[in-house]
């Protein structure tokens, strides 16, 4: 029987980097924060010092490369005031060091550094006693300690210093000297990589991965983070299966009966429905519309838009009846602009989920796919996104509606990536040309939950909304938007049935 006590953990004070370090960091252990300039190092070695001050805990932050000028500076660039129980030693080389005249001549002057910057470290130590330690940077120890030897031996030496005090030290390492280097990776307790990517277009995207943490489990994994105004915030990679809630798997009307037809009696609970077609084909009208009815029944919901502009989506749906800025301001709906060449897929994840958890939404709307395709840095990881947040949605018993897309406009059209084994319902929404007119006409190609209609039907978008005909029956290849005329024109719907209009 294991009667081991979990050991205590201090916690870093980044939203988000403790759930993926199962509470924090190990107490009394030496970790390693790793990056490029730019990465956000530092501002997560001080917001690791204030959360420490915050509990009471003293801390002590030791600059070798930035002064304490420049660093206070920083901080206060986000808020943070470095005071009270935190204190920054700035080590310098010693005057001795910069006189020419007074050098040492036997001794190399690394070897006299080295051994002056340890002593100064330790002696700070001692004056403060804290129970946090930031080191910042260890290239410069590298370069001091010249060979991987010394370099080794000096990382023990700082290690086991700090293991007999008690203390939980995080040092930082800027890659700049050798970044093939791993000796500090061996002989720390943990090591936290962060990176800084760059897209072609749009702002720069960070990430990061907890590459070893001894005796302890932790989230795995590539996280994107992001730099704010307060500090960093981290947004652990979603894991469907740790969200399960109950909730009765019934069936949700879109309150038009042809549609509700075609479906087979509606849209079971928990589920995620793909529209698929071209471009003015009423991809987002047929969302909004299973919103509304949402609305109606008294439920909340959610859209986060990518590709249209607020006020031109208000005025449209206002046009075919659904008042969405009055439902928005009701507080009703959630509605959200997203920047794809802002915005990091984890970022977005994180958004949806936050949400649908404080609203309680049991209606999601992402409009489009190809928007959110954007985001990503290649399409295996749109999958593995769009599976994980999929899945999460409908284990919280919401009804998911996403929209692509497709290419072209009639014929063989592709879609810029293929989602449909990942939803619930397919419906196919398609152009054709019948009697002078180019008509739409929509079907359910797949539904997982139940049977549906295999038929086609007609339909038009106008100042009542969507009005549906009955099935086609007069047509061939309709779904590959070139049919053939192989019956008379009963089927379709009168000229006075609707309005023509685009989604």
């Amino acid at each position: 029987m294991n009667t081991a006590i979990p050991a205590a953990k201090a916690r870093t004070g980044v939203s988000g980097l403790d759930t993926i370090l199962a509470g924090g960091l190990s107490a009394g252990h030496v970790f390693l924060l790793e990056g490029n300039p730019g990465a956000g190092k530092t501002t997560i070695a001080l917001q690791f010092l204030i959360e420490g001050a915050r509990l009471g805990e003293r801390g002590l932050y030791i600059t070798l490369s930035e002064t304490e000028s420049e660093l206070r500076a920083g901080a206060a660039s986000h808020g943070m005031i470095i005071d009270g129980n935190i204190e920054v030693f700035e080590v310098v080389p010693p005057e001795s060091l910069l006189d020419s005249d007074q050098q040492q001549s036997l001794l190399y002057s690394s070897d006299l550094e080295l051994g002056e910057t340890t002593k100064e470290i330790f002696a700070a130590f001692e004056r403060v006693r804290p129970s946090r330690v930031v080191l910042d940077s260890l290239s410069e120890i590298r370069l001091l300690a010249q060979s991987s030897l010394r370099y080794r031996r000096q990382i023990l030496a700082l290690k086991h210093y700090f293991a007999r005090q008690g203390a939980t030290v995080l040092l930082l390492d800027d890659l700049t000297s050798d970044v093939l280097d791993k000796t500090v990776h061996s002989v720390v307790h943990g090591v936290i990589h962060l990176e800084e990517l760059a897209p072609g277009y749009g702002s720069e995207r960070r990430r990061l991965r907890v590459i070893k943490y001894r005796g302890q489990a932790f989230r795995g994994g590539y996280h994107d983070f992001t730099i704010q105004t307060g500090g960093v915030v981290v947004f652990p990679r979603l894991i469907a299966s740790e969200h399960r809630t109950s909730y009765a798997r019934d069936d949700v009307s879109s309150d038009i009966a042809e549609l509700d037809l075609l479906l087979g009696g509606g849209l079971e609970r928990g589920s995620s429905t793909l529209i698929l077609g071209p471009a003015g084909t009423g991809k987002s009208t047929f969302s909004f519309q299973f919103l509304a009815a949402a609305i109606g029944r008294g439920e909340k919901a959610a859209a986060f838009i990518f590709d249209e502009e607020l006020g031109l989506l208000f005025g449209r749906l206002k046009l075919l009846g659904i008042d969405l800025e009055a439902m928005r301001d009701a507080g009703l709906v959630h509605i959200e602009q997203v920047d794809a060449a802002e915005l990091s897929p984890g970022e977005f994840a994180h958004r949806v989920r936050d949400c649908v958890d404080k609203s309680g939404a049991k209606t999601v709307i992402i409009d489009s796919i190809n928007g959110y395709q954007a985001s990503m840095p290649d399409e295996n990881s749109l999958i593995l996104h769009m599976h994980e947040l999929l899945q999460y949605l409908n284990r919280q018993g919401a009804n998911t509606f996403l929209t692509v897309a497709q290419h072209g406009l009639v014929g063989d059209m592709k879609a810029p990536v293929d989602v449909t084994y990942l939803a619930d319902t397919v419906i196919l929404l398609r152009y054709f040309e019948a009697a002078g007119r180019v008509r739409r006409a929509v079907s359910v190609i797949k539904k997982r939950t139940g049977f549906h209609e295999d038929t086609i039907r007609e339909y038009r978008i106008g100042a009542a909304g969507l009005t549906f005909g009955g099935p086609l029956v007069g047509f061939q290849g309709v779904l590959r938007g070139v049919p053939e005329f192989v019956s008379d024109t009963a089927s379709l719907m009168s000229r006075d049935s609707g309005v023509g209009g685009n989604s």
